[in-house]
C-alpha cells in the first residue's frame, strides 16, 4: 500500500490547472524505454530520503502518480545517474 507523500521536491507548487494533462507510470516507462513495473520499482527502491531519490510525481489521484510531460528529461537525467549505471554514489559519514 502506498502512503501519500506530503513532501514532493521538484513537484508542482500550485494546484494543477483544469484540463492539464499528466502521464502515469506506464507512459513514463514507455518514454524511458522501460516497463511500468520498472518505474514503480524505482519509486519504491529510491524514496525521497535515499541518496538518489526518484523524482516525485506532480500529482497523485487515488494513489496513482502522475508527472508533467515536460519533466521527462529530468527523469531521464535521474536515470542516467542511477547507481550501477557507471556512476557511483558514496554516502558521507
Amino acid at each position: 500500500m502506498n502512503k501519500r507523500r506530503d513532501t514532493k521536491p521538484g513537484a508542482a507548487k500550485e494546484p494543477a490547472a483544469p484540463g492539464r494533462r499528466f502521464i502515469g507510470a506506464a507512459t513514463l516507462g514507455e518514454r524511458l524505454g522501460v516497463s511500468r513495473s520498472a518505474v514503480n520499482k524505482w519509486r519504491k527502491r529510491y524514496p525521497v530520503d535515499s541518496l538518489h531519490p526518484f523524482p516525485e510525481p506532480d500529482v497523485e489521484i487515488d494513489d496513482v502518480p502522475g508527472w508533467a510531460p515536460e519533466r521527462v528529461p529530468e527523469i531521464e537525467q535521474w536515470r542516467a545517474g542511477m547507481p550501477g549505471s557507471g556512476n557511483s554514489l558514496v554516502q558521507a559519514d
